[in-house]
């Protein structure tokens, strides 16, 4: 393999795991990426190899860089300021107990190797995973940024099957057109008994452009991820951070011109961040399941999916019929 392409970002022997997203096949590294079952060809830019089968994928790095919403603009100097200094809207705990759990898991395992799907920026919580030791951080993404050390399609990740000890996915099952085929991708890469660990918005507005599409209730989440044994769920962020997103868009939709859209989106922002606070407290309440802003599922892969049945005995929140004797907020 050549010392050129990406060896700085991915390890020789997770190189090694790299097949072509078309065919599935082994890709030869002699000259160029070079799949030795379909021929096809896959260029590296910038020391990053790019496996997308353009063919199949819908995404690209230029198509999706070009459809970001509005308020993503940071075109000029004090439009970076302003992105800088401006509050979040939604409960961030860097700290969350899910993220320590992970990360004793993953510490149990000697050298693992973990798959990020979306990773060209570093997610919540992940700072706890650098410092594992033998860890390998595998951050694949459709965008080409510093932190991509692959660009690849979640519909079709080009990796061996068993390939990874863990994989995470935040703020990525929205974004895709096919959410349970990324699933299924996250289940085949993994080893068994391997983890999966993602979060996905329930209560938001659209924020990723054209390229957002899906949400989940806690119930849907689960159903989504039901070839995985559950270990952690529950809502990262809550009923506050959801009024804020909501105030937000309420004020935004008044706008007639982008430049509109940005005065007023500065203005919400200034107005409704300290709503979010409000989740330190309701995060422990069982009725904030039912409005949570974003969702978290730690789990491990399994051979046979959660029951139906089970699933609806799972519920946990307060709104409407619950089955007895399975809930322990009756």
């Amino acid at each position: 393999m050549p010392a050129d392409t990406s060896a700085a970002r991915l390890s020789a022997a997770t190189m090694a795991l790299l097949r072509c997203p078309a065919c599935g096949g082994e890709l030869d590294w002699a000259a160029a990426i070079t799949c030795r079952g379909c021929q096809r060809r896959y260029p590296v830019l910038d020391g990053v190899p790019i496996l997308l089968d353009e063919q199949q994928s819908l995404f690209s790095p230029e198509q999706y860089e070009a459809t970001q919403p509005v308020f993503y603009d940071r075109s000029s100097r004090l439009q970076r300021l302003v992105w800088r200094v401006q509050p979040g809207l939604r409960w961030r705990d860097d700290d969350a107990p899910v993220y320590h759990h992970l990360r004793d898991l993953l510490g149990q395992r000697s050298q693992p190797r973990v798959l990020v799907v979306g990773g060209a920026i570093e997610g919540q919580g992940m700072r706890h995973l650098r410092d594992l030791p033998g860890i390998e951080l595998v951050n694949t993404d459709i965008e080409l940024k510093p932190g991509t050390g692959l660009v690849c399609d979640g519909h079709q990740l080009p990796f061996a099957d068993a390939s990874f000890d863990a994989v995470i996915a935040q703020a990525v099952l929205e974004h895709v057109l096919d959410p349970a085929r990324c699933v299924a991708e996250l289940h085949r890469v993994l080893q068994p008994a391997g983890l999966v660990y993602v979060e996905t918005p329930f209560m938001q507005q659209v924020h990723g452009g054209a390229f957002d599409f899906t949400r989940y209730s806690a119930q849907g989440h689960r159903r989504l991820l039901r070839d995985f044994a559950e270990l952690e769920s529950g809502a990262l962020s809550g009923p506050g951070s959801a009024l804020a997103w909501s105030w937000r868009y309420f004020l935004t939709s008044f706008a007639r011109t982008r430049r509109g859209y940005r005065l007023l989106n500065q203005i919400a922002i200034w107005t409704a961040w300290p709503w979010k606070h409000f989740d330190r407290w309701l995060l422990r309440r069982p009725g904030a399941l039912d409005a949570a802003s974003v969702l978290y599922f730690l789990g491990s892969r399994q051979a046979t999916p959660l029951d139906d049945h089970e699933l609806l005995s799972a519920y946990q929140g307060f709104n409407g019929v619950r089955l007895p004797g399975k809930n322990p907020t009756a």
